[in-house]
């Protein structure tokens, strides 16, 4: 940044359409001053508000993320939206932290439609918060590439942490200070470095496609009389392939901590079945 210029921080907000976004348009109409710095994505509720959005607005540049819903037990839509965002948010900060990004640039209020005064008070205060902090990763000391490339890591295993912490996530806590604590630096740190790969036995495939047909991001190579071979790069650590694949096969095997073996070579992926043999 050249000398003499003022940083102007990027900062998303994704508000919810009931509360929080009624809350900055009686800001704007009221004309309370706050530093323009937020460029605001409507959602229907907080709860939409998915982890991945946040990962992939730092991804691509962003210097603040902000989540703005209804208060507690005041949900438009159940008692539930709001303290699914809370819980989202915490392991996201935590996540966040692990590839080296403060997590104070990532922040949850609640704020009702009639409280554009409150509202315009937290754009001011996290406004002048990220400006102290400067562009992403100035403060925290890292490369805008490297984090990019951490982020894109973390971005992959969204889908595995979900249903890995999803009793977690959906914990609906008696007091809002028990979520700071509701997930662990180290808890997170033991789930990146476990996570699973998925591999398919090419001795024990019989290319029945079940498993195939049922991946959710068809990860799965294969088709009638080859070998099935999952895709690392495009695979989301889900199971799905390990659960539906029939026992009497066994094909699919979760390995942790270990190398997934070389895919088998595209010449030696036909399955001869036993009636066919010569």
């Amino acid at each position: 940044m050249s000398a003499g210029v003022e940083f102007k921080p990027n900062i998303v907000g994704f508000l919810c359409n009931w509360c929080c976004y009624g809350g900055a348009d009686l800001a704007g109409v009221s004309r309370y001053q706050f530093p323009p710095y937020i460029r605001v994505i409507r959602v229907m509720c907080s709860g939409r508000v998915d982890m991945s959005f946040v990962l992939r607005a730092f991804s691509n540049g962003t210097d603040g993320v902000f989540i703005g819903g209804c208060h507690l037990n005041d949900c438009h839509y159940n008692t539930h939206g709001n303290f699914d965002a809370l819980s989202m948010t915490q392991l996201t900060k935590k996540l966040l932290e692990h590839v080296g990004i403060n997590p104070d640039r990532l922040r949850i209020e609640w704020v009702s439609a009639g409280e554009g005064i409150r509202y315009a008070d937290i754009m001011t205060d996290f406004g002048g918060q990220i400006k102290k902090l400067g562009p992403l990763g100035s403060s925290e000391g890292v490369e805008r590439k490297e984090l990019q490339s951490r982020l894109a890591e973390v971005r992959k295993l969204v889908p595995y942490i979900k249903l890995e912490k999803k009793e977690k996530l959906a914990s609906h806590l008696a007091e809002e200070a028990e979520y700071l604590t509701l997930f662990s630096a180290e808890e997170v740190e033991e789930l990146l470095t476990k996570a699973p790969a998925y591999y398919i036995d090419p001795e024990k495939c019989k290319a029945c496609m079940i498993c195939a047909r049922n991946c959710p991001v068809a990860a799965i190579d294969g088709g009638k009389g080859l070998v099935h071979i999952i895709d690392q790069a495009k695979c989301i650590k889900c199971g799905t392939c390990l659960e539906v694949c029939p026992p009497n096969f066994g094909a699919v095997t979760k390995l942790v901590g270990e190398p997934v073996p070389p895919p088998v070579p595209e010449e030696k992926r036909a399955i001869v079945r036993k009636g066919k043999e010569e």
